[in-house]
């Protein structure tokens, strides 16, 4: 009951003028018993979701559970995100406490310098995206991945419940909407990253969602790569590259990665990022801009968001 009360504090920020939220709260005790006892007694049964798309900035299929299911999901996660956070490697970067996309930018300026020996030599980045991820993870996998580190049968039950509730095609995919979602595709994808980091040995890999990369100072052998973790992932977690997105670039062309550009000695924005923010910058949202700015070479830009700010009426 104290991880439901926990659980529905930490859900519950930031959505408080949702009139679903706040028909929960509004028989909050009464709600989190009745959900308490369900629990207990194995007679909790996932609700259907609610399906809408979101730009973000490309379009994304969102799949929203009812508030009674992701205050389970949210309770679930903060129990199982300690037993397996220190399972991740390092160069993990999604999803995680004090990591995210500034923490693996900066990490990959650090391997740059350690590979290029502090500017002086080449380096080529390899990029690599796995093909409509979400939608093809498989469950029984998922949930055999999973046993490895949870053995408590009454657990088990509700992450079956979870992860079976929803689906893309038979036993296939993960809701996007689902805080759980965000960690279950980290234990999937855990096996791909200890594949690269001790079965291929590369030193300079890191990995944000299903978006991941290496650093090698030889094309050929970063091209040499593509092939076994191509079939790493289709042997063993049944997921493609995706084709068109798999892309090998000099440092000194620009490694373009979760929004930034990492060159010799700096970074900037994405220009595709750039026209975003000139597009949908306003009073509320300011701040966030500013603050993609402060991490890059980006004086100019920030100028120009704060100039076309001042202008709106």
């Amino acid at each position: 009951m104290e991880n439901l009360l926990t659980s529905w504090s930490e859900f519950k920020r930031g959505k408080t003028k949702k009139s679903d939220v706040q028909e929960f709260q509004f028989s909050l005790g009464d709600n989190l018993f009745r959900l308490h006892e369900k629990l207990r007694t194995k007679t909790y049964a996932h609700g259907p979701y609610q399906s809408f798309y979101v730009r973000d900035p490309k379009l994304r299929h969102i799949h929203k559970a009812t508030v009674e299911d992701r205050v389970v999901h949210q309770a679930l996660f903060r129990i199982l995100y300690h037993h397996f956070n220190p399972k991740f490697i390092f160069d993990s970067y999604s999803s995680r406490l004090e990591k995210g996309t500034h923490a693996a930018v900066y990490r990959l300026e650090k391997f740059v310098r350690k590979a290029t020996l502090n500017y002086q030599k080449p380096v080529l980045a390899l990029k690599c995206d796995v093909k409509k991820f979400f939608a093809n993870i498989d469950q029984q996998i998922l949930l055999n991945l999973i046993k490895k580190t949870i053995n408590d049968p009454d657990v088990i039950w509700l992450i079956e419940k979870i992860i079976f509730s929803f689906a893309e095609a038979p036993n296939k995919g993960l809701p996007l909407g689902n805080v759980t979602s965000q960690l279950f595709s980290n234990i999937y994808l855990n096996e791909l990253d200890y594949y690269v980091k001790h079965e291929l040995r590369q030193k300079y890999y890191l990995r944000y969602c299903d978006d991941f990369l290496i650093l090698h100072q030889e094309r050929e052998y970063l091209v040499n790569l593509i092939k076994p973790i191509g079939e790493f992932l289709q042997t063993e977690l049944k997921l493609t590259l995706h084709p068109d997105k798999i892309i090998i670039r000099k440092l000194r062309q620009g490694i373009d990665y979760l929004g930034y550009v990492t060159l010799p000695h700096y970074r900037v924005i994405r220009t595709k990022t750039k026209r975003r923010a000139l597009r949908l910058v306003n009073k509320k949202n300011i701040a966030s801009y500013i603050g993609i700015c402060r991490h890059a070479n980006a004086y100019k830009v920030e100028q120009s968001i704060r100039e076309k700010v001042k202008n709106q009426k």
